[in-house]
């Protein structure tokens, strides 16, 4: 074998070599195939197709067009790559589950939301959507760079104009070399509003911009859960959010619960779902599904999950979306190419830079349009000068032998250019009469006018961006729908940004079943004592409300159980419903054991070193804790105190630390005594004797007396009363108390006990569901030993009694309407 000539070895570093050949490689996939350009958001492939349609004519207004001469079009001229990969990008452009706003027309099979593929491109046909016309609107008046294609025997664009922010609106997804983008698709009005919002004040900041762009809106529609993932992803250009299949749940005739699945996650293949889901109660990993099938038809999705009598709809449902793609996230990283480099951009640099491309495509379209009228002038000129000068022109044309001598003659003795003059002799003999004459003059002047507004705009670019602004406002009347993707707050597993979630007061209602929701505050309006009220809440049968407090959504929510567990929410986490729904049960949002249930609700603002947490039980122990001690819950919660056997925390209240605590039993007796009579103790300890209560006697509340403050007792058959709290001698903490209301038949048992001011309204509720409101001061006040007045008409042929009380802030209320007095049930007056 013949040796290699030394000169023609090169000894090269391996190690450097392979840096360099990988980073060629590296960079040309990231600028030449897996990422998007800034400027019109498009990757070379689906420029390329669009450019390839848009040169074989097939607009919008022309015929479908066999998908193999697209595509064979595109690989023989512009992309030498596999016929399949840019036909399978074909198909994604005129896909309505995949893409916001089609940019291809596809006219056949185009593939399904469950994942069918499209059909054989020799079966499909195609042609350019009318909105993917805007994207080459003004290409062929020299708007944008043109290069050689990979053969050098054609020329493709660099970019399109681009006529709407198109990496916004449709998104885009690629895996680079190190690195990947995934832009979600945005509402097309609400991302032109934006760009129109920064050419006007370049200052706007990105929280000023969510005003306008609040999130991202896919073609599948859904739900997003919480705000803070989008904000994260605008402000960054990376972020995750959470998207939720829209379901509802439907209650059959017979009783049974029906899920209906309407929306899908974005990309979630509705075949695979379905079968994930059937997968799961084979492997008896979900249950209480009955039957599953897909009922989707040309009108739209709809998937029926039926749920067996005996399970609880919320409870699977809330299952389906921890294990199923009812519920997925979507990492948001704004990458794209700015000047050739991959850049990751924040929400606010993706409309500048597109700002910014729009100003140089209506530059260049007006030099292009300039350059075009001032050559059309200046044959016009020409045109002019040899009317003015007919018979000297004729007679030169006549006695001149050739043309070149003709024109050279018209050039030096008239003083024209080389152009004007072949025009003066291309001219035809018919543009002599008066009216040709009339209206070449007239297009002269037109133009001498269209040229001063041009170079107007050229010189000003506060001109520049009104055509701008006027063109996007165009687009957007043409083409702007209505949002699909509705943001709502997020669930407990959702750490949201507070200053994104508006501060109001809130009423939270939990039921004996374990329904908890969130509801205005002003939903209820006070009504005179002794009314009927009106329907508080939707309840079964065996339910009823059974906690209510008032709060803001900004405060922190303490639930505490009857096994002296305490769980944490945020106001904001819990779902808000109507004043008739029955809300969603609180184990889809605590963790809480079989067994437990929450029956003490405290809000705190803020976890300060020097409040504390007073607590009651059943059998009358008392604690006291330091508030801060309960700053930081888990999920599972945390052991409050720690209870005897046979007990259950009734009560907790927030103190300074300096109070008096009175607390009350079903038997009427009342203790009152100084909290520093209980000794701080850990967050575990059992407690101290608050009061000596007899067997058959419970404690049913425990309240920190205020100053200046009355004990106003509610019993059980709807009386109640005020007593003023110096008729209750401070005692030591342990005995047993005295007598705060003369038990009887007619009233029944005490239900509560809380201190009031006269400054509030009391809220009661019963066991049928109905809520009255009334003001503290419409009670009368009463000695110790009396049995009250009737607060709230019962119906005795249901065995109604009052479940709960809860008092609130008074509030200036609306006059009643004609519908609320419809509502209102007045009763008879009643005996006090």
């Amino acid at each position: 074998m013949a040796e290699t000539p030394s000169s023609q070895v090169k000894e090269i570093n391996i190690s450097q070599e392979m840096r360099s050949s990988f980073l060629d490689y590296a960079m040309s996939v990231i600028v030449s195939r897996a990422l998007p350009d800034v400027r019109d958001g498009l990757k070379p492939v689906h420029r390329r197709i669009l450019y390839a349609m848009h040169d074989l004519g097939m607009h919008s207004d022309k015929p479908y067009k066999k998908s193999a001469r697209i595509v064979g079009e595109v690989i023989g001229k512009y992309h030498p790559h596999g016929d399949s990969a840019v036909y399978d990008t074909m198909v994604r452009m005129a896909q309505d589950f995949n893409y916001r706003y089609m940019l291809v027309d596809g006219h056949g099979n185009f593939g399904s939301v469950d994942g069918d593929a499209a059909a054989a491109m020799r079966y499909t046909e195609a042609r350019m959507s009318k909105i993917s016309m805007e994207l080459l609107r003004d290409i062929n008046k020299d708007t944008i760079d043109y290069q050689d294609n990979y053969d050098g025997a054609e020329k493709e664009p660099i970019v399109l104009p681009a006529r709407f922010p198109n990496l916004l609106v449709n998104g885009t997804s690629g895996i680079a070399v190190g690195m990947a983008t995934n832009i979600p698709p945005h509402q097309l009005g609400e991302v032109i509003d934006g760009v129109l919002a920064v050419s006007k004040d370049p200052e706007m900041t990105i929280q000023e911009l969510m005003d306008i762009i609040p999130g991202p809106d896919f073609p599948t529609a859904g739900m997003i859960l919480g705000r803070s993932g989008i904000r994260k992803a605008y402000e960054t250009g990376r972020g995750s959010i959470t998207l939720r299949a829209k379901v509802e749940i439907e209650e059959k005739a017979n009783g049974k619960e029906v899920i209906i699945v309407h929306e899908l996650p974005y990309q979630v293949n509705k075949a695979k779902l379905i079968e994930k889901i059937a997968d799961l109660v084979r492997d008896k990993k979900i249950d209480g599904i009955s039957d599953l099938r897909d009922e989707s038809d040309r009108n739209g999705m709809r998937v029926v999950i039926e749920v067996r009598k005996d399970a609880n709809a919320n409870v699977l449902l809330n299952n389906l979306y921890k294990q199923t793609a009812l519920q997925t996230s979507f990492g948001i990283n704004l990458l794209a190419l700015v000047d050739g480099q991959p850049k990751v951009l924040n929400l606010k640099q993706c409309l500048t830079n597109y700002l910014d491309h729009q100003k140089v495509v209506i530059r260049r379209r007006t030099e292009f349009e300039l350059r075009k009228a001032e050559a059309r002038a200046h044959i016009l000129e020409g045109l002019r000068i040899a009317l003015d000068h007919l018979d000297e022109v004729i007679s030169l044309i006549r006695s001149s032998q050739t043309t070149d001598i003709a024109r050279e003659g018209l050039m030096t003795n008239f003083n024209l250019s080389e152009k004007q003059a072949q025009a003066i002799l291309d001219m035809r003999l018919q543009r002599l009469t008066g009216l040709e004459r009339e209206k070449i003059e007239d297009e002269y002047q037109g133009l001498m006018t269209l040229i001063a507004d041009l170079k107007a705009i050229l010189a000003d670019e506060e001109k520049v961006l009104e055509i701008i602004r006027e063109e996007l406002m165009e687009i957007k009347e043409r083409f702007n729908d209505t949002r699909r993707t509705e943001i709502v707050a997020g669930g407990i597993e959702q750490i949201e940004d507070e200053d994104l979630i508006p501060r109001e007061n809130i009423v939270l209602t939990l039921t004996h079943n374990g329904y908890v929701k969130r509801l205005p505050v002003s939903t209820y309006r006070a009504q005179k004592r002794g009314g009927r009220g009106v329907q508080g809440m939707g309840t079964n049968e065996d339910d009823f409300v059974e906690h209510l407090i008032t709060t803001s959504t900004h405060d922190t929510i303490l639930f505490f159980t009857n096994k002296g567990k305490v769980y944490r929410s945020k106001g904001y986490e819990i779902p808000e419903y109507s004043r008739t729904a029955k809300g969603i049960p609180i184990i889809n949002l605590l963790e809480v054991e079989k067994g437990e249930w929450v029956n003490a609700i405290i809000p705190v603002s803020e976890f300060v070193d020097d409040w504390f947490l007073f607590f009651t039980t059943k059998q009358g122990v008392s604690k006291r804790s330091p508030l801060s001690s309960f700053a930081n819950i888990r999920n599972n919660g945390l052991i409050a105190l720690n209870l005897r056997e046979d007990d259950e925390l009734i009560s907790v209240r927030l103190t300074d630390g300096s109070k008096e605590i009175i607390i009350g039993t079903q038997n009427g007796m009342l203790i009152r005594f100084p909290e520093t009579d209980v000794r701080s103790m850990g967050r575990t300890a059992t407690g101290v004797k608050g009061i000596t209560i007899d067997s058959e006697d419970t404690v049913v509340g425990m309240e920190v007396l205020e100053e200046e403050s009355e004990i106003l007792i509610v019993t059980k058959n709807g009386y109640g009363k005020r007593t003023p709290a110096e008729e209750y001698r401070i005692q030591g903490r342990g005995g047993k108390g005295i007598k705060t209301c003369n038990i009887t038949e007619k009233n029944g048992s005490l239900v509560s006990m809380k201190v009031v001011t006269g400054d509030e309204d009391l809220m009661l509720i019963t066991t049928g569901g109905v809520l009255i409101r009334m003001a503290v001061n419409d009670i009368s006040t009463m000695g110790r030993n009396t049995q009250g007045v009737r607060l709230i008409r019962l119906d005795e042929s249901e065995n109604e009694y009052v479940a709960t009380v809860a008092k609130v802030e008074k509030e200036d209320e609306p006059q009643e309407s004609e519908l609320d007095l419809q509502e209102d049930v007045l009763s008879e007056p009643t005996e006090e």
